[in-house]
């Protein structure tokens, strides 16, 4: 594998690019080497200016064919939740238009702001095509995990609104940012041995072993890979843990930042932006 941290940039030229993501400088900037190739054809090691400086980083991934998702993963978010065990994985899923970046501002229409919430999550990244995998090869399809975060408007999640239907609520633009990059599967060896912590503008919201996951990472590929193909580049969002906004009612507001941080890895951070009403806006 010819990286270890995974990431996308513009360069000097304005040409964006993949790389490796050697360090971070003591002033905030990214030492990457540069890679060449994609997802579809890997990735190799330039021989020639191999190296850069860079202000920011870009989205990992450039596009996802799909963002499948877990819901009530974690077993101290279904006991504050009240909910019972499945007998299988809670399943929906997000268009590839919520894909955005680690640093990116989200957008947030006037109708998804009432109950606006965060869910930090570990995310994994398919890396090469996948379709009746067994859980002991799952992990074998797995490109690498980065940090998420489930943005969700529970206003719309709410039973009388979806009967019980996620996706929606959590399907609007934007509210699907993962990053800074995709760790490799070298560096992550056992994904349920990690630390997810999520934080609102500093304060601690979130806090967890990935080992609380009820459905492990190679549960969730083997079952997702049933008879269903999941394509390079797939973003599997694995759920989130205790401590959302929504059972303290404690919903996001304008201009407030959202970090969720794998920790020893890296974090995003995402501030959210209230877009203004036109009045125009939707009375269903």
């Amino acid at each position: 594998m010819a990286f270890d941290r995974l990431v996308r940039y513009e360069d000097i030229e304005g040409q964006v690019t993949y790389g490796n993501l050697l360090e971070t400088t003591e002033d905030g900037l990214f030492k990457v080497s540069k890679l060449d190739g994609n997802l579809t054809e890997g990735f190799t090691v330039r021989t020639q200016e191999s190296e850069a400086i860079v202000k920011s980083l870009l989205c990992p991934l450039d596009r996802t064919p799909i963002i499948p998702c877990v819901g009530v993963n974690y077993q101290k978010h279904v006991d504050e939740a009240k909910l019972p065990v499945p007998s299988y994985p809670v399943i929906f899923s997000k268009p590839a238009d919520a894909l955005t970046g680690p640093m990116s501002e989200i957008h947030i229409h006037p109708d998804a702001s009432s109950m606006l919430d965060y869910e930090g999550e570990l995310v994994v990244v398919i890396g090469r095509d996948a379709k009746n995998v067994t859980e002991s090869s799952a992990l074998d399809y797995v490109l690498g995990y980065t940090a998420g975060n489930d943005v969700s408007a529970r206003n719309f999640q709410l039973r009388e609104a979806s009967g019980n239907q996620f996706g929606y609520a959590k399907s609007f633009d934007g509210f699907a940012p993962i990053g800074p990059a995709i760790y490799s599967t070298r560096l992550v060896p056992n994904p349920q041995e990690l630390k997810l912590i999520t934080r609102v503008n500093g304060h601690v919201r979130q806090e967890t072993s990935t080992g609380d996951m009820i459905w492990t990472v190679r549960q969730i590929v083997a079952h997702l890979s049933r008879g269903m193909t999941l394509r390079a580049g797939t973003v599997i969002m694995t759920g989130t843990p205790a401590g959302v906004g929504f059972f303290s009612q404690s919903f996001l507001k304008d201009g407030d930042v959202v970090e969720v941080e794998l920790v020893g890895l890296g974090k995003i951070a995402n501030k959210m932006i209230f877009e203004q009403s036109s009045g125009n806006e939707s009375t269903l």
